[in-house]
């Protein structure tokens, strides 16, 4: 019998028998335990690490093992190969997966958990009506998805980038648009109030409500291309639970470009080209209604950044991790590595080193998967 020295089990007819192992299987399934463990934050590897001591009746990995060689997910993947065979791999990774809580895993694991399968599954892209109750909760988007895009291109150099890469990032996650370009301030109100009006006349099931607003900005404003003002609040308001009875209970999301202030945040020296800003910002606001999250560029009182060529430092970053992780996470998560990247990136304004982070706001009551 083939089998792990550290396995436990004992030759007889009464032992469970484990199939030979070639090595394309064993690189085939480590390939696939790493895509499952890349998804997996810092936290979340720790905890899969102090379960899998308990979840099996006969743990095959020490903990000396796991803390030696399973402290990253590659090298707790090559372990999970290397000490489990089909069908241990999948019974005991779906064990530790639930006790995690993440059914958005589960699927590609699950069906070959009985021992059935001999290959295990490609990457199966998450969907909110896959949820299992009282597993995750999550939104139900199968419904249809509206999208507001409004983008003040004057003066603003870079801002048709920003509309390229929201049009294409709005495609991929299935929304339906409305663009407004260049607005004065009554063209906003005009447009913004007349697609309100359409969700809440829809006879169609809306799944999810997304605004985005890219201008300059100033205290608790966004500015339109006369330089007249409209209050974020009041914008946030219109989809409220009274206003918006459509978006009742579904995720209204907002993202922002622009700036809140007029700080900078000095960072490391370095030959990154000049960023332009989006002059002034937003007074924070904590939503007061349910099922809201809200993205910022900066923090308050600070400068947002902004390309000239490449368009906005948030907008950029977002379709950079979105390409690289695709609809696996849940909004905040995925903002939260959007975060991650800008953080540590480095940046010039006016030739001044200057530094920025994103700022969530959110009272959601359930996860949001695109």
């Amino acid at each position: 019998m083939e089998g792990s020295p550290a396995s436990g089990l004992r030759s007889g007819s009464d032992s469970p028998r484990a199939p030979p192992r070639t090595t394309r299987a064993m690189e085939e399934l480590q390939s696939r335990l790493q895509e499952t463990l890349n998804v997996l934050t810092p936290q979340e590897l720790r905890t899969f690490r102090v379960i899998l001591k308990t979840v099996d009746e006969q743990p095959r990995v020490s903990p000396l093992q796991l803390e030696l060689e399973g402290s990253t997910a590659t090298g707790l993947a090559r372990l999970l190969a290397k000490h489990y065979y089909l069908p241990a791999a999948p019974r005991v990774l779906t064990k530790v997966l639930q006790q995690l809580r993440r059914a958005d895993l589960l699927p590609r694991w699950q069906t070959y958990a009985a021992g059935d399968g001999a290959v295990i599954p490609r990457k199966i892209l998450k969907r909110s009506y896959d949820c299992v109750e009282d597993e995750l909760d999550c939104y139900d988007l199968s419904g249809t998805r509206k999208a507001f895009l409004m983008c003040v291109k004057k003066n603003r150099p870079g801002a048709h980038r920003d509309i390229l890469l929201m049009k294409e990032w709005l495609g991929q996650c299935h929304f339906e648009h409305t663009s407004c370009i260049d607005p004065d301030k009554m063209e906003l109100l005009g447009k913004i109030t007349s697609f309100r009006d359409g969700l809440n006349e829809t006879k169609d099931e809306i799944g999810c409500c997304l605004v985005t607003l890219m201008s300059h900005g100033e205290k608790g404003f966004i500015k339109m291309n006369d330089g007249e003002k409209v209050s974020l609040e009041f914008i946030f308001e219109m989809f409220n639970n009274k206003n918006c009875p459509a978006l009742q209970e579904k995720p209204k999301i907002f993202i922002i470009q622009a700036c809140r202030g007029e700080r900078r945040d000095c960072g490391v020296e370095t030959d990154d080209e000049p960023m332009d800003s989006d002059d002034i910002s937003e007074k924070r606001r904590l939503p007061t209604f349910s099922d809201y999250f809200i993205i910022y560029p900066t923090q308050p009182d600070h400068v947002a950044l902004r390309h000239p060529r490449t368009g906005s430092v948030m907008i950029e970053a977002m379709t950079e991790v979105f390409k690289q992780y695709g609809k696996k996470w849940h909004i905040a998560d995925f903002f939260t590595k959007v975060n991650n990247r800008v953080v540590h990136a480095e940046f010039h304004l006016q030739e001044e080193p200057i530094k920025v982070s994103l700022v969530m706001e959110s009272t959601l009551t359930k996860s949001v998967y695109f």
